[in-house]
């Protein structure tokens, strides 16, 4: 634990009190905490902020704020329209895909990053969606919402870094991509 850290070691002690701040109730708590119990949701957002990272410019907050922004659009329409059976392939998708581009680290040409990752952050704000609590839905929603925002400037943190570790950190962040290809995959088989 020390090599957490003070900062590390006091979130993780955190997030099972923040888990069910209202019983299951909802909240800003429970959205807050929301994406850090998917597997699928965390590898992807951390994705997003890493590709970002890796390509710098107007990608670097763009990446994550489409991806923001589609996942509320989405979470209207899952709160509305609840579960949909095609949303887990959408979520799979994402993984797959991102990882892929984080892996080879891809440098887009043209605007089609924005619209993928806003596709992609759609179907991960549906499946929040379905997934609202009754109680507090809005509250819910900004607590999922920051708490993807946080992840993707973790990945975009962890790939800005990565050069001043030469060329090792520049091959651990390819090998999260690879990670989340992998992820993809094995869900892909689970299911």
């Amino acid at each position: 634990m020390r090599k957490m850290g003070l900062p590390g070691v006091a979130f993780w002690l955190l997030v099972p009190a923040l888990a069910h701040p209202e019983g299951h109730a909802g909240g800003f708590g429970y959205g807050l905490v929301h994406p850090l119990h998917g597997l699928d949701h965390l590898a992807a957002m951390v994705a997003v902020g890493l590709w970002a990272g890796q390509l710098g410019g107007r990608f670097l907050l763009g990446l994550p704020l489409a991806f923001v922004g589609a996942a509320a659009a989405g979470w209207a329409l899952g709160l509305g329209l609840g579960a949909w059976s095609g949303v887990e392939m959408g979520i799979l998708a994402s993984l797959a895909v991102l990882g892929a581009l984080v892996a080879l680290a891809h440098r887009p040409k043209g605007g089609w990053a924005f619209p993928l990752v806003a596709l992609f952050g759609l179907f991960h704000g549906f499946a929040h969606g379905a997934e609202t609590p009754l109680q507090m839905p809005g509250a819910f929603a900004a607590g999922f919402l920051l708490s993807t925002l946080f992840l993707h400037l973790a990945g975009v943190g962890m790939a800005r870094l990565s050069p001043r570790l030469g060329t090792s950190g520049q091959g651990m962040v390819r090998a999260l991509g690879m990670g989340t290809v992998l992820l993809a995959v094995a869900l892909l088989a689970l299911a």
